[in-house]
């Protein structure tokens, strides 16, 4: 088994500790200087058999690194807040910076190996889950993570000898919790799930460290020294050279990708003003009372907001939250990235801005900038936007797995209208904040931009979160569409 080979015995004496521990340190603290100026977040992940010292071997890291350049979280009991968002939004919102050092006290790994022990899933959903962690791990270190994870592993014998210690009047020890005792009683269990854990996502981008427990200074000098000599092939390995950025003329080819999709959209749509109204107040109406339905059933939605500048978006999001009540929704106007969201990984600030149970997240621009504005401009390589597609798949999936709603519309125009709503733009006055140089900017792309959203429509709309295309030619067509969409899939939802 993977596990009899870390149950060697091995011992180091106190004083052998006492002359190794203070160079190790000098060490790591200079590793870790010369990781702030790096690109690149550390995660640490400390799982293993209850028992064996994880919450020392913690302490220790924290003892021995600069406390400014770590992050240091435990994950056992969900809160609320946690359970009512999906799986990984409460790791997403510990994920550190770059150039910082998280040290993460259990992790994604804790509760499939809990659940599988317990029987309350069986190995397909238990594999399910670990592939989704290793797609996670990887999307990660793509960005520049290193990920290092330590199983500390401790035999059944000397498990049962600790809790025996334990229980000895005036003989209470640091390494047993009230978790041990609980845990103990599967041991048999929980070593077979960790075992399949190790084996599914041990990967050379993401290796598992399985260090012997047993003695506590052997664990502590072992885990960092493993931690110091990654972290120092990591910086020795500097960062990949970038891909040359996409001519600013034309945007790159995606073998295979549709080219048709946005001229199939029936511009010619039209309401005209007395359909409007009545259309508009049935479908506010009926929306309001599915928002307080979702709310009271506990069930969350998100809708992103995607189109041409000068296509609508603004108005179709005011005639949506005029129709909810103002305690039930959130618009997030996602701009260019803050100094603190350059540093994570680009989906980090839409992951912890999803909504709790019963409301509702609109996001007027959103994750699709990855593979629209950064993609056109050159903000993210080939192979950066190449690969969020597959990445904001997941992420959707995800959502929709906890049992949220996933609503995306492009707002469509033509040309012609486009410049039209410019040009009325600037000769009313107060319009004339909403058309800036970019727009035009952005126009001279055209062409660029409507590949790139072909390809987005094409690998993106899902059965679980797909793409209504919005005839945003005439704007009152173009908010009943969206209001109408709005209540059939919380109706769906609900």
């Amino acid at each position: 088994m993977l596990f009899q080979a870390a149950e060697l015995g091995r011992k180091v004496s106190r004083d052998e500790f006492q002359r190794l521990a203070p160079d190790l340190q000098t060490r790591l603290l200079a590793a870790q200087r010369e990781l702030r100026e790096s690109n690149a977040p550390v995660i640490v992940i400390v799982s293993g058999v209850e028992g064996a010292g994880k919450g020392e071997m913690v302490n220790r890291l924290n003892q021995w690194l600069d406390a400014r350049g770590v992050r240091t979280f435990a994950f056992w009991d969900e809160s609320d807040e946690e359970r009512e968002r999906p799986r990984f939004w409460r790791f997403w919102r510990a994920l550190p910076p770059r150039g910082v050092v998280g040290v993460l006290f259990g992790s994604w790994y804790s509760s499939p190996i809990i659940d599988r022990a317990y029987e309350k899933i069986d190995e397909g959903a238990f594999d399910r889950l670990l592939a989704r962690i290793a797609n996670f791990e990887r999307m990660l270190t793509r960005d520049g993570a290193l990920i290092v994870k330590f199983w500390f592993h401790l035999s059944k014998k000397t498990q049962a000898r600790r809790l025996r210690d334990d229980a000895k009047e005036g003989r209470k020890t640091l390494d047993v919790s009230p978790l041990t005792r609980k845990f103990s009683k599967r041991y048999d269990d929980f070593a077979a799930a960790a075992e399949r854990a190790i084996l599914k996502t041990d990967t050379g981008e993401c290796p598992w460290y399985v260090i012997e427990a047993e003695d506590r200074r052997y664990r502590d000098l072992t885990a960092g020294e493993t931690l110091l000599q990654a972290i120092q092939r990591h910086l020795e390995q500097g960062e990949a050279a970038p891909e040359p950025p996409a001519p600013k003329n034309r945007a790159p080819e995606v073998p295979g990708a549709s080219v048709t999709i946005l001229e199939k959209v029936d511009l010619s749509q039209r309401l005209d003003e007395a359909t409007y109204e009545k259309e508009l107040d049935a479908c506010q109406e009926r929306l309001y009372r599915l928002a307080w339905k979702a709310w009271e059933a506990r069930r969350n939605a998100v809708a992103v907001f995607e189109g041409w500048d000068a296509a609508g978006k603004g108005g179709a999001i005011r005639r949506v939250t005029r129709a909810v009540d103002a305690r039930l929704y959130r618009v997030i106007q996602s701009a260019a990235p803050t100094d603190e969201e350059r540093a994570q990984h680009y989906l980090w600030r839409f992951w912890r801005q999803l909504p709790r149970a019963g409301r509702l997240t609109i996001y007027d621009r959103s994750w699709y900038g990855r593979v629209l504005v950064e993609r056109v401009e050159g903000f993210a390589t080939p192979a950066e936007w190449m690969n969020a597609y597959k990445e904001i798949n997941d992420f959707e999936e995800q959502l929709c797995e906890h049992g949220m709603a996933v609503m995306k519309f492009w707002l469509h125009i033509s040309q012609d209208e486009q410049i039209r709503r410019f040009r009325e733009r600037e000769t009313t006055p107060w319009k004339a904040h909403k058309i800036t140089e970019e727009d035009w900017r952005n126009r001279a792309q055209w062409a660029e931009y409507e590949a790139a959203v072909n390809d987005m429509v094409a690998r993106t709309s899902t059965s679980h979160a797909p793409w209504t295309l919005v005839a945003g030619e005439d704007k009152r067509f173009a908010r009943v569409q969206v209001l109408r969409t709005f209540c059939e899939r919380l109706e769906a939802l609900l």
